[in-house]
């Protein structure tokens, strides 16, 4: 094995190396980076009304269950579960458009666009989170002979905006204080 420094054996370059570590470890810690850690909410419950079915609200409401928040449909009965907030999704809907041809009028280019738009509000009816839409959007060239294969590089796009956008409002979910 070849050492850029002959001069130190194993145990000192193991020192040297250890020290490099610490010392970038501090400034990282020193400058503010932190991971970003799970949510944390100020409510235990949650009822989710409107679009309770579409793809970003059941995403959603998998990522509270698993951080500890009790999600209730607007058609379940929970005896004993009062909600703490109402999450009123007001559009859930994915979409595909095209935005590019060839000459001859064959698909060259899509669009991909996944829109959320919500508005989460106390059962009394105090608005805390005003109306809020989130878009995103993803172009994707397609191909008639790769016809499959782009279906697959769709469905993968729009579970990753899916993701994106659930990521988003946890965040603002998060933000909320009953207080």
């Amino acid at each position: 094995m070849r050492s850029d420094f002959p001069e130190l054996q194993a145990p000192a370059r193991r020192r040297l190396l250890g020290a490099g570590v610490l010392a970038a470890s501090a400034m990282l810690g020193g400058c503010g980076f932190a991971l970003r850690a799970a949510p944390t909410f100020s409510f235990q419950v949650m009822r989710v009304t409107g679009l309770e079915n579409g793809g970003v609200t059941r995403a959603l409401r998998g990522a509270l269950e698993s951080s500890g928040v009790r999600t209730i449909g607007s058609s379940t009965a929970a005896p004993g579960l009062a909600p703490q907030v109402l999450l009123v999704v007001l559009v859930d809907q994915v979409e595909r458009a095209v935005v590019g041809q060839t000459a001859d009028g064959r698909v060259r280019e899509l669009q991909l666009r996944t829109r959320y738009r919500f508005r989460l509000e106390t059962p009394s009816g105090r608005t805390l989170i005003e109306d809020n839409e989130l878009l995103m959007e993803r172009d994707l060239s397609f191909s008639e002979t790769a016809a499959l294969s782009k279906s697959a590089e769709q469905d993968l796009s729009f579970r990753d905006m899916q993701t994106d956008i659930v990521q988003q409002v946890l965040r603002r979910l998060a933000a909320v204080n009953l207080g």
